[in-house]
């Protein structure tokens, strides 16, 4: 199928996010099993930012969730993470994993659920700090990409400002809730599913919409991949 014709989704997620952590799997089967017809960009969203920037020790409610996610979606998490929890000194800073993240894809050849799912085994695997330089060089390596201009990257203004175009662009988009994918159309962003979605559920809603014949608009016409500041 000619890219003109390819579907264009968004897929709305944070790094700290136990419930994308927990969606990743189903995600990329989803991806792969469709590949020949869409086309798939990230948006960092801004669930710890401003006065919510704080050590994880202050969201006692995540060791909870860990759980619930595991139960859902048959992810675990490591030994790392759970270290990290029980010290609860790790400060979950969005703002930070959207400039790493957005460090990581702008490299050639590294696709951006590579970039997600890589940042998430950082963090939900191993409990690394999001925040910390090394932990994207370390990625770099392990993506095989140039790990001195990706921590260069992360460490230039231009990540934050990304950053925070994101999260207005899904402000804009009214997205409350994480991980949340969209189907960009020329009426919208139409939402098709979530945590507790699965690969052919999600298939199953996109065949639906595109028989309906509704336009579809490609994902750099969308206010979702930066803006002034």
């Amino acid at each position: 199928m000619p890219s003109a014709e390819q579907a264009s989704l968004t897929y709305a997620f944070d790094a700290y996010c136990a419930w994308c952590y927990g969606f990743g799997p189903t995600l990329r089967a989803f991806a792969e099993d469709n590949a020949h017809r869409i086309r798939l960009g990230v948006v960092s969203a801004g669930l710890y930012t401003g006065a919510r920037v704080l050590p994880i020790s202050a969201y006692p409610h995540l060791s909870a969730e860990r759980g619930d996610v595991t139960r859902l979606t048959g992810v675990t998490f490591g030994a790392g993470y759970d270290r990290a929890v029980s010290r609860g000194t790790t400060v979950l800073d969005s703002a930070a994993a959207a400039a790493g993240l957005a460090a990581l894809r702008d490299q050639p050849g590294i696709g951006d659920l590579d970039a997600v799912e890589a940042m998430q085994r950082a963090w939900f695997v191993d409990g690394r700090s999001l925040s910390d330089t090394e932990v994207y060089r370390d990625i770099a390596d392990g993506l095989g990409l140039d790990a001195d201009a990706v921590t260069a990257a992360f460490s230039a203004p231009a990540g934050r400002v990304k950053a925070r175009a994101g999260f207005r662009a899904l402000r804009r988009l009214r997205v409350l809730s994480y991980p949340t994918l969209l189907l960009n159309t020329a009426h919208g962003a139409d939402q098709m599913g979530g945590a507790a979605s699965t690969a052919a559920s999600l298939t199953s809603a996109l065949d639906q919409r595109l028989t309906a014949t509704v336009p579809q608009v490609p994902f750099h016409d969308l206010p979702l991949q930066g803006e002034p500041s």
